[in-house]
């Protein structure tokens, strides 16, 4: 989503239409990564493929994590699985640890102002990009949702024609609209995820009991994700080479979407992720819709400002930069700024330990108080 900021700079269409160029494998990339690590790239490829063609055959909603539908059968055979192998290196920010030792044990979600947490994808992403969260969070007692926004995901809604936040957003607000008069949820929104929940928290501030700006676009009332960008001139060439501006209306005409560059989006958004998890992402996203991220928000004190709002940094950010998320915070502050250490732009890939004991922090936090 950081390419977007250089979206209105003037940069002449090409002739042809933007083509998705594949990314090779990280293994051949690196000029000799080894056979092992060829042969996981190779099987991501052919595993996400085959997970996303059956999805989409399927037609219905996101399958959730296999946490739920083989949980039974899991305890029967002992212990989890261990965690898939990773080409990246292991950092003390991201140890290897159990869910049970992240939290207390005493911890029951029951207790907590709601155990529902509802995850919403960042542009190009879909609810697929959640699945190791899933995993952690409803392993520690939570319920899950992961929301495909339309033409996301499994959505079969054509990018091109979409025209306006509202409609980018629906399925949140569906989902929202459909819960019971007492029933809340914690909104957890990444990248251009944070302008669908500022939507969604200022049509039902009554059912968002917490809402969690992920390296997300937390705006302010009267502007829009491009305002966001714009503060902040790309000082390395990264995010203009990466954006592919779609104009299916005519060239004459504004763009209709954005597609990322395929070659480019390992650097852009996975710098500190795992092979396997950039290869599910190369067959997985979608172009984002130009529309929605132009569109100012009107954001209420009364409605979005009642709603209480957490930050989460990540620090090897290069779409979304360290500097600009401090700037959203300073602007719009928000009740408490966590940080992801060493995270890159998709921390549910690069730090999803550390991302799910965040979560759960924040999950957990009381009201403060009155003096």
């Amino acid at each position: 989503m950081g390419a977007l900021m250089s979206c209105m700079s003037g940069t002449p269409p090409s002739d042809s239409p933007p083509q998705a160029k594949r990314r090779s494998s990280a293994s051949s990339r690196r000029g000799g990564g080894g056979a092992k690590a060829a042969e996981i790239d190779e099987q991501a490829l052919a595993a996400a493929a085959a997970l996303v063609l059956g999805q989409r055959g399927g037609g219905g909603a996101f399958d959730r994590s296999a946490s739920v539908r083989y949980a039974a059968k899991r305890q029967q055979q002992g212990p989890p699985l261990p965690r898939s192998s990773s080409t990246r290196p292991r950092s003390l920010a991201d140890p290897e640890l159990q869910p049970q030792q992240l939290l207390a044990k005493e911890l029951d979600t029951k207790d907590l102002e709601t155990n529902i947490i509802v995850l919403v994808h960042g542009g190009g992403f879909g609810a697929w990009c959640w699945y190791k969260t899933m995993s952690l969070l409803e392993d520690s007692g939570f319920k899950v949702n992961a929301i495909d926004l339309t033409g996301s995901g499994i959505n079969s809604s054509d990018t091109n024609k979409i025209s306006s936040l509202s409609e980018y957003a629906e399925p949140l607000t569906s989902y929202l609209k459909g819960l019971g008069d007492a029933e809340k949820v914690i909104l957890v929104g990444h990248d251009f995820g944070g302008a669908c929940i500022s939507h969604a928290m200022e049509m039902f501030p009554s059912k968002v009991a917490k809402a969690v700006f992920l390296c997300a676009t937390m705006l302010t009332n009267g502007h829009s994700a491009l305002d966001i960008f714009q503060q902040q001139m790309d000082t390395n060439g990264m995010l203009q080479k990466a954006q592919e501006l779609v104009y299916s209306n005519g060239k004459d005409r504004p763009p209709t979407a954005i597609n990322i560059d395929r070659a480019s989006v390992r650097d852009l958004l996975f710098n500190q992720s795992p092979a396997k998890d950039v290869s599910l992402a190369s067959v997985s996203m979608r172009p984002i819709p130009f529309a929605p991220v132009m569109e100012k928000l009107t954001l209420t004190e009364g409605n979005y400002g009642s709603v209480r709002r957490f930050f989460v940094e990540t620090t090897e950010d290069n779409a979304i930069p360290l500097s600009l998320q401090q700037s959203m915070c300073v602007t719009n502050p928000p009740e408490k700024v966590l940080r992801l250490k060493g995270s890159d732009h998709a921390p549910f890939f690069s730090r999803p330990q550390a991302l799910h004991k965040t979560l759960v922090e924040i999950a957990t936090l009381p009201r403060a108080q009155a003096s």
